[in-house]
Formats: C-alpha cells, structure tokens, sequence
C-alpha cells in the first residue's frame, strides 16, 4: 500500500521531529511505501503543502493518508469533515489519524471523528481567546500606577502656581 504521510507546524519555530518520527514508524513498521509531506509554517488560509497533498489523494495517488493528530490536517470543524468525507467516501482513500486512533469504517468511528473535530475546533479558538485577553492585559497606561493619594483632589503649586501669577500680570 501506497500511504502520505502528512505533518504540520503553525510556525518555523516549532519542531515537527515528534509528528515525523511516530508517522515514519508507523509506516515502516506496516511495511508501507510512503512520502513525507510536512507544512513547514501555516495559516488558516496558506497551506500549499496540503492543497498539493489533497489533490494527489483526490487523483488516487495514494490509498491513505496518515496525520498524527486530526488537527494538523483540518483547522475548522467544517474543514476536517468536508475533506476527509470526500476522502474516504467519495475517493476511498483511508484517512488514519495515529495519536486520536480513528477508524472511519464503523458508526462509532464516525461518531469519535465529529466529536475530536469539534473538540479541536473549540480548544482553538479557546486559544485565539486567551491569546487576544492576554495582549489586551499587556497594554499599559502610561505613567505612574494610581495610588490612594490620587482619590484626592491635589493642590495646586510649583510651577504651575508660578506659571498662573506670571499670567496675570500686565
């Protein structure tokens, strides 16, 4: 059997080696052919390496795909299930998700792929929330932290009074 192997990271900085290795075990050890796709740095929108890894699966270049956990393929609820009913529906390709062990051939493995999806879907957007919170606690006001002198209404003096009285004269 002919498998793609597919990882991805959602920035350069992060290491990828933990996806590659258990997906490249994986394969050896079922004695499978492979290629090794991996998204280098992704956004919702750009993700090359998969749109050219779907198409080849969609062509029947492959009899399976293999991610390590289902949201490194899909980012939405929408996304994961449109795609991978095409997959294993429409193009009977295997769709195998290694670390959530999902077998899409039972109702019960349908069922699991739904709920892992929208409990990805949800862990994500949890993140984007604490993400933006957390910038918006960041931001600081400039000047001094308020104190309790400041519920007070201070006196004028200094140069402020100086200032007023050269005002004033003619």
């Amino acid at each position: 059997m002919k498998v793609a192997l597919y990882a991805r990271v959602s920035t350069v900085d992060q290491n990828p080696d933990r996806q590659r290795n258990g997906l490249k075990e994986y394969a050896e050890r079922m004695k499978w052919e492979y290629d090794y796709y991996e998204e280098k740095e992704s956004t919702k929108k750009t993700r090359p390496i998969k749109q050219e890894l779907y198409k080849k699966l969609c062509n029947k270049e492959y009899d399976a795909v293999i991610v390590w956990k289902l949201f490194r393929w899909a980012r939405t609820l929408t996304e994961a299930i449109r795609e991978v009913n095409i997959l294993v529906f429409e193009k009977k390709v295997q769709f195998i998700s290694l670390s959530d062990n999902i077998d899409l051939s039972s109702a019960t493995g349908r069922l699991y792929f739904h709920i892992l999806a929208a409990i990805g879907e949800f862990e994500r957007d949890l993140l984007s929330e604490r993400t933006r919170e957390g910038m918006a606690a960041s931001k600081k006001k400039a000047g001094r932290p308020k104190g309790s002198k400041d519920t007070k209404k201070r006196k004028k003096g200094g140069y402020y009074l100086r200032y007023m009285d050269k005002k004033k004269e003619p």
